[in-house]
């Protein structure tokens, strides 16, 4: 076969291949139900909107914390070298540097005194959510609301965000004043066409 008639079968075998991988459709899968979009669905914004009815309290949130095997990872003090550090730990220093501590083991992320959720995040409703989202390890998505209220409850009071008998529901959650509430910047709006990044191609 001539170089010619071997360009020219090469260059139709990459027309039909690109053509064939941007088709709509692969003939696999289906369209989800309106269930099942609701069942993934459980992002939770800053504004709560989307929070369940249910309420705790620290006081809740001590006895769950122990009981649900939270202490396990992340210490009986919210600090442990397991996993991220819960609770932030108050005038943790080194002896040589002077700057926060951060334990032996540390997953990446590493999340220490400096940046636990509770002082890092602008919004407590991310607390909550990733409570709901992610724990316990292994059995996710097994807490009821009143258990992810009472754990965010016990999380927020230990972290100096709200006094240990204040009640959280979808009401008062959202409007907990964050440590760290004025030191984000939510990003500009994104409208179609225009880079995500500033000189972002």
């Amino acid at each position: 076969m001539g170089f010619p008639r071997l360009f020219l079968v090469t260059t139709i075998a990459g027309i039909c291949q690109t053509a064939w991988t941007q088709s709509p459709t692969y003939g696999v899968g289906r369209t989800p139900s309106a269930e099942e979009i609701r069942a993934w669905d459980i992002a939770i914004s800053p504004t709560g909107k989307e929070l369940p009815t249910g309420h705790g309290t620290a006081k809740e949130g001590a006895v769950l914390y122990v009981r649900k095997g939270c202490a396990g990872c992340h210490g009986a003090m919210g600090s442990g070298t397991h996993a991220p550090t819960l609770i932030s730990r108050k005038n943790v220093q080194t002896a040589s540097s002077g700057q926060m501590a951060s334990p032996l083991f540390c997953l990446a992320p590493c999340v220490n005194d400096a940046n636990t959720m509770g002082v890092h995040s602008p919004f407590a409703t991310t607390i909550w959510d990733y409570i709901n989202r992610g724990m316990p390890l292994g059995k996710e998505g097994t807490l009821s609301p009143n258990e992810v209220y009472a754990l965010t409850a016990f999380l927020l009071y230990k972290n100096d965000a709200i006094k240990e008998d204040e009640v959280m529901d979808a009401q008062s959650l959202p409007k907990v004043k964050m440590p760290n509430r004025d030191g984000f910047a939510l990003p500009p709006a994104w409208k179609h066409g225009e880079s995500r990044l500033q000189g972002y191609p």
